[in-house]
């Protein structure tokens, strides 16, 4: 679980409740489950007709990996391909041999390359194309999350508008009725308007930061892969450990870098 994720939700939540509670302590005037029906179904509504059933139905897989934790460390990496230098130093068979303790497919997937005899114009190349395919689909889920939190501030006026069309066509009968218009007008207003506050709070702090967040980690594991790549060429170059490892460690932070004395 991503703890980050699930504290910032609840964070807001907690925050704009808390704005309210000093306002007022009546919190069923904020709950209406009408507008709620306008926002999410209408905004969901849209982004059906905007993108295929496939790519909808995918945006819960979306939101669920937003909510996972990131496994896989640079560092951890790195430390993994310097590991495999030697071996590759010393023989193919032997690299071979040490592919079913690797755990990242990318990387396993790239050596078995080297081994199969790939030039490396041909790895590069073909790993390459695994990251830009990998990131246009990743990117297009990201942009369903997008869609819906531009969907929803717009349905949350459209909710507004018709509460103002019920509530001005409700006061044309307060006459007959003797109700006091000004009240009618307040309460009818305030239920208008609540829609609007539905729309922006689901886009954002729902959906948009969703959409960022699913984006930073597509970019996260853009430059974790090109890194993958850098140590796979340099194993089949079979270079020394101490250049693998320094050539890998412009990928990291100077404050994650590790020299051979500092391995755990």
């Amino acid at each position: 679980m991503d703890i980050a994720t699930l504290f910032g939700i609840v964070a807001g939540a907690a925050l704009i409740i808390m704005g309210i509670s000093g306002l007022t302590k009546d919190f069923k005037m904020f709950w209406d489950i009408s507008s709620i029906f306008i926002v999410v179904g209408g905004s969901f509504a849209s982004t059906m007709i905007s993108f295929s059933l496939k790519e909808v139905v995918g945006l819960v897989g979306s939101i669920i990996a937003v909510f996972k934790k990131e496994r896989v460390k640079m560092v951890d990496e790195v430390e993994a391909i310097v590991a495999l230098a030697p071996i590759a130093r010393k023989s193919m068979q032997d690299l071979e041999k040490a592919l079913d303790t690797i755990k990242n497919p990318f990387l396993r997937d790239g050596l078995q390359m080297v081994i199969d005899g790939y030039n490396p114009d041909e790895i590069r190349d073909i790993l390459t194309t695994r990251i830009e395919n990998r990131t246009l689909r990743e990117r297009a889920e990201a942009n369903v999350l997008r869609t819906m939190g531009k969907y929803s501030p717009a349905f949350g006026m459209i909710g507004t508008l018709i509460g103002l069309v019920v509530m001005l066509y409700g006061m044309a009968t307060i006459s007959t009725q003797g109700k006091d218009p000004m009240e009618v007008l307040g309460k009818g207003m305030g239920a208008a308007i609540i829609t609007t506050f539905y729309g922006s709070i689901m886009a954002n702090l729902v959906f948009n930061p969703m959409a960022v967040k699913f984006e930073a980690r597509i970019e996260r594991r853009n430059i974790l892969q090109a890194m993958l790549i850098e140590g796979i060429l340099l194993i089949q170059a079979r270079k020394h450990p101490l250049i693998v490892r320094e050539k890998l460690n412009s990928f990291l932070r100077p404050r994650d870098w590790r020299r051979p004395e500092e391995k755990k």
